[in-house]
């Protein structure tokens, strides 16, 4: 008798995440042959190291002997509005590179592929001398990786970053080769890439065709690359094992119960208040005109990204068991220390001034939280270049970190990029920010009296918007080489604001790092050697945007509602969906699930059971978007976008049976290229013909 597919998927073993974002010095290779009995070798890792890439927030991967990229739509949308007009809407019409003179290159977009990586945790430490105070424990650490990033960028001639793990637990450099020739190839439509908008958001089952195409060159030609992804045509299977590599943001698994407690009943409800006033101000932009509409789509999409995300974190935060898992891993390492009387010299105190730190964080948020440039990137070029000719003047060790020797290089090319900066969005930010400056600190509090001057927010950055060149990157580059003399006598508008800005910042800044930021570095530090010499390096460290390998088997789950989600979502599902909303008559309400004119005419040409989307069992987070998902034979079989609601408590405090991960499906993109997109040409290239 033939089992229905039901039934066989009901007759699968439970299969519940995969725990871990791990780094490719320390995969846990027995641990996933133990359990799915697939071996990876040296050169397996090797392989997919060198084809993963880092995007600017996010992640892709290398998937032709043509220096071929993927990523997510979502991940690039930036760079395709950044060569869109209003005439020309790629965001909104899609593009396809009919051949390589037509491919665009992207200003400003530069890519990083990890080369190597090395642990200098004790020449770091070594600086640090017995007796030192916590704060300047701290500026010795960071002048000693500024100095061993300086000194192995002029020796390899690599970008080499500073990476610290486990909360202070080690200190590593990372070496990156740096794309910054890359050209767009190839992009759906934003109607079928976010298909569902911010209301499908983290949820599944998903209809998101969330991919782009982009080529890397060199020297004018195509990059041929040291290792790509072949495109597999099979895809995977329900319960299949797969593996992610990709660059996962930031994650607080390892913090105290006092930070956490801190970033739910603060830090989180802080943010949101801001994101939602900051989304407010630029939809009544966006109001104004369908240009205004364009240029601020990409910043709203980020926003509600951003308030989806830490709102499902706040949700898991919430949960009293969740704490409390986190209580007794706290207790069951105190326990562990308490053992050991050297141990418990060093690091029996460390909870207790972790909370004290955090409490002064409570005293210091509002003025930390206002006197920065937040999301105006104008202003932070401004106040970059007001402090680089000061910061020069000073010896290397003296200087606020981002100026030291070692760091200087890296922080002149986030000032020196070409990526535009649309000026409109940009007075909207700087006047919420402004704004909220005056409610939380009030109008006599110094910071407001100084940079209001007796004007409103709203005024303040108009002036200041209007009356700067700073979004043209010449214009940066000769105040930036022209030092001290030329900032004294520029009038630019946002130069003299963040003149202004400045003193406050530096203030406050300062305590920040004395009696928060170092408390942390330092205890952090040693509750990380605790927990190696009581567990070993058993645990991974929390997510700092470096690359990481996951896996886990393709795998369902119960959603908030109780129901079993199906693995695999269809072309069939995406266009009953879209009939089930309306089709596009529902375009004249804004319905999020209408599809592009040639979605229609072409559906008949469609293989409709191809797979679109599927859910999958991987351990993920933000910067995991654009990450290619890999079968054990090392083939790409989809790409990450998104992962689940219920999930998003995941950044805080682990749970297998929610934390689910969401990937377009390689069948779904081979698809679309041939049938949809006219792009059979770059078909044959991914799979090799």
């Amino acid at each position: 008798m033939r089992l229905s597919a039901l039934t066989l998927l009901l007759a699968l073993p439970a299969l519940q995440a995969d725990e871990g974002m791990w780094t490719f010095d320390n995969v846990p290779v027995q641990k996933i042959q133990a359990k799915y009995g697939v071996a990876l070798d040296a050169a397996w890792l090797k392989k997919l190291q060198l084809a993963t890439l880092r995007f600017p927030g996010g992640t892709g991967a290398f998937v032709s002997r043509e220096g071929l990229v993927v990523t997510n739509h979502h991940v690039g949308r930036g760079y395709i509005a950044q060569l869109s007009t209003a005439a020309m809407d790629l965001v909104k019409d899609g593009f396809t590179a009919g051949s390589r003179d037509q491919e665009l290159k992207v200003p400003g977009l530069e890519l990083m592929l990890l080369v190597s990586t090395e642990d200098v945790t004790a020449r770091v430490n070594a600086t640090v001398k017995p007796g030192m105070a916590d704060k300047d424990a701290l500026t010795a650490r960071r002048n000693a990786l500024a100095e061993l990033r300086k000194g192995e960028e002029a020796k390899t001639g690599l970008t080499c970053e500073p990476v610290t793990l486990y909360q202070g637990g080690e200190y590593w450099l990372y070496r990156y080769r740096k794309f910054a020739d890359v050209r767009l190839v190839a992009a759906p439509e934003l109607q079928v890439a976010a298909f569902g908008g911010d209301a499908d958001n983290y949820t599944y089952p998903r209809h998101n065709l969330d991919f782009s195409l982009y080529r890397v060159y060199e020297n004018d030609q195509p990059y041929r690359p040291e290792a790509f992804l072949p495109f597999s045509t099979r895809g995977v299977a329900m319960g299949e094992l797969t593996f992610i590599s990709g660059h996962p943001g930031t994650t607080f698994r390892l913090q105290t119960l006092a930070q956490m407690a801190y970033a739910r009943d603060i830090g989180i409800p802080t943010q949101l208040r801001t994101i939602a006033r900051q989304k407010a101000a630029l939809q009544a932009l966006s109001a104004t005109s369908p240009e205004a509409r364009r240029i601020a789509a990409e910043t709203i999409y980020s926003l509600e990204n951003g308030a989806k995300r830490l709102s499902g974190q706040l949700l898991g935060l919430a949960k009293a068991e969740n704490l409390k898992q986190v209580e007794a891993a706290e207790a069951t390492l105190k326990a562990a220390v308490a053992k050991d009387p050297g141990l418990q010299a060093r690091v029996g105190g460390s909870w207790e001034e972790v909370a004290r730190a955090v409490a002064r964080q409570k005293e210091l948020r509002q003025e930390a939280a206002h006197t920065g440039a937040g999301r105006v990137a104008l202003l932070g070029h401004a106040l970059t270049l007001v402090r680089l000719a000061r910061e020069e003047a000073k010896p290397s060790a003296e200087r606020l970190t981002e100026f030291s020797e070692g760091n200087l290089k890296a922080t002149r090319n986030r000032l020196l990029s070409p990526r535009p900066v649309q000026k409109p969005v940009e007075e909207a930010l700087l006047a919420v920010s402004l704004q909220e400056a005056l409610d939380d600190l009030g109008p006599g509090h110094p910071f407001v009296k100084a940079v209001l001057g007796g004007l409103s927010p709203k005024e303040v950055a108009k002036a200041a918007v209007a009356g700067t060149r700073l979004d043209d990157v010449a214009v940066r580059r000769g105040l930036a080489e022209g030092g001290r003399a030329a900032l004294e006598a520029s009038a630019d508008s946002m130069i003299l604001l963040a003149q202004k800005l400045d003193p406050f910042n530096r203030a406050i800044r300062k305590q920040m790092e004395d009696d928060v930021t170092s408390v942390f570095s330092e205890h952090g530090g040693r509750i990380a050697e605790a927990r190696f010499k009581a567990f070993g390096k058993s645990a991974y460290p929390d997510a700092t945007f470096t690359l990481r390998l996951g896996y886990g088997p393709v795998a369902t789950y119960a959603n908030g509602t109780g129901t079993l989600a199906q693995p695999f979502t269809t072309f069939l599902g995406l266009y009953d969906r879209h009939l089930g909303w309306g089709g596009n008559a529902a375009a004249a309400e804004g319905g999020a699930w209408t599809l592009p004119q040639r979605w229609l005419d072409r559906q008949g040409s469609l293989e409709l059971a191809t797979p679109f989307n599927f859910i999958y069992a991987c351990d993920t987070v933000g910067g995991n978007s654009g990450s290619p998902v890999v079968n054990a034979k090392g083939e790409f079989v989809g790409i990450n976008f998104d992962s689940v609601y219920e999930g998003q408590g995941g950044y805080y405090v682990y749970d297998p049976d929610t934390k689910r991960a969401v990937a377009t499906d390689v069948r779904a993109i081979l698809e679309s290229l041939r049938k949809i997109m006219d792009a059979d040409h770059l078909v044959a290239e991914l799979l090799g013909k």
